[in-house]
């Protein structure tokens, strides 16, 4: 029950959190504003989302996980539900970006992370593999839906339907979050062992595992918030575009189900470094070829890798600094990851408002994904600092 809640928090999070990058275009066309006041409205929201994240992982190391996280669905659904009636920039800004963002950060990676670690001591990598792969469903199934049904309905209308499937989704997810007598059982227990996050950050492993975090996010967003746009601006049709982001949310459920798998064996070291590989080969394509075909390569390459750092967040945090500030130091980690994943949106809507096209942005991107492949491989001989 506690793997089927997180991943059904994580489905509709993932799907709604994409949206943005389907209705992109519509949005702007419709309204008549640039690119990059949307990309405004999603760097406010990974900044937002991203301190939520850190908030939210340490109320989860200290009160209900039905509080933080029942609370986070009811403010997502309400908020992406006023996004169908935004009519200026500074709107999209308020609901998406601040709002939004604070009930999508509370309903997270983060706190279910810490709940699934819970429930799940010994194959943690695959359990949170099954439940951070709820992002990859969301982002195929309703992507896809969204993208068949965007043009009959209009981007106004896939807002309020996203905010109905919040609230849908609600009743089942509290029933199976464990209660207050969970967590009294959990008191019984010897008290966690580990480093306070401040004792953390005086290691060189915290500061490596920021640095990482930091480049994967900042490539996340940028493609998740461009890609569909990028492709329509390549002859890619609206549906065809549509699905691609979609269909990395298949190829992004082999990837992160493959990196839980090997994490239980080998530690994340290794799944992590042959992300960025993998992200470096893709950035190195789209930079030099932008045809529909290299367009539609780049972004199943990318959609494999896409999620493979989420449920290794916890092993990186558990055999690093121990389980005593388990949701603390993996919220303080994903924050970084998302206020990076703004910047990574917004600097790529200014590069094309500036260019009229993306191609500096990916030879950023492709450097970028080199360094934190170095980086990420310097940790392959880590001693644990509990």
């Amino acid at each position: 029950m506690v793997l089927a809640a997180g991943f059904l928090i994580l489905f509709i999070g993932g799907g709604a959190r994409f949206a943005i990058g389907l209705t992109l275009r519509p949005m702007v066309d419709e309204l008549g504003w640039d690119r990059s006041q949307i990309g405004m409205a999603v760097a406010v929201f990974q900044a937002v989302s991203a301190a939520t994240m850190y908030v939210a992982g340490t109320l989860a190391d200290r009160i209900s996980l039905r509080w933080v996280i029942g609370g986070g669905l009811v403010m997502s659904s309400v908020s992406i539900g006023l996004m169908s009636l935004v009519a200026a920039p500074w709107q999209a800004v308020v609901v998406y970006g601040v709002f939004f963002a604070v009930g999508n950060g509370a309903a997270s990676v983060a706190p279910v992370g810490v709940m699934v670690t819970r429930a799940f001591p010994a194959r943690t990598g695959l359990a949170n593999a099954a439940a951070s792969s709820g992002m990859t469903v969301g982002q195929l199934v309703i992507i896809a839906v969204l993208a068949a049904v965007l043009v009959t309905i209009g981007w106004r209308s896939v807002f309020v339907w996203l905010g109905v499937a919040y609230l849908l989704v609600l009743p089942p997810v509290l029933a199976a979050i464990p209660g207050a007598s969970d967590g009294k059982a959990r008191s019984a227990r010897p008290p966690p062992s580990g480093l306070s996050v401040a004792m953390a950050a005086r290691t060189g492993q915290f500061w490596r595992l920021i640095l990482v975090y930091a480049i994967c996010g900042f490539g996340d967003f940028f493609v998740t918030t461009h890609v569909v746009a990028f492709a329509q601006d390549r002859g890619i049709s609206a549906l065809l575009a549509g699905n691609l982001l979609a269909l990395m949310g298949l190829t992004g459920l082999l990837g992160v189900m493959a990196a839980g798998y090997w994490s239980d064996r080998t530690g994340p070291v290794w799944p992590t470094a042959l992300s960025f590989a993998a992200r470096a080969g893709a950035f190195t394509l789209v930079t030099f070829d932008q045809s529909p075909l290299s367009v539609a390569i780049f972004a199943l390459v990318f959609g494999l890798t896409f999620l493979i750092t989420a449920p290794l967040t916890v092993i990186f945090v558990r055999d690093s600094f121990g389980t005593r500030n388990l949701g603390a130091l993996t919220g303080l980690i994903t924050m970084v990851h998302h206020v990076c994943g703004g910047i990574g949106a917004y600097i790529g809507a200014r590069i094309f408002d500036a260019t009229s096209n993306y191609r500096i942005a990916f030879m950023i991107m492709l450097a970028a994904s080199v360094l934190a492949l170095l980086l990420t491989l310097s940790m392959r001989r880590m001693q644990a600092a509990v």
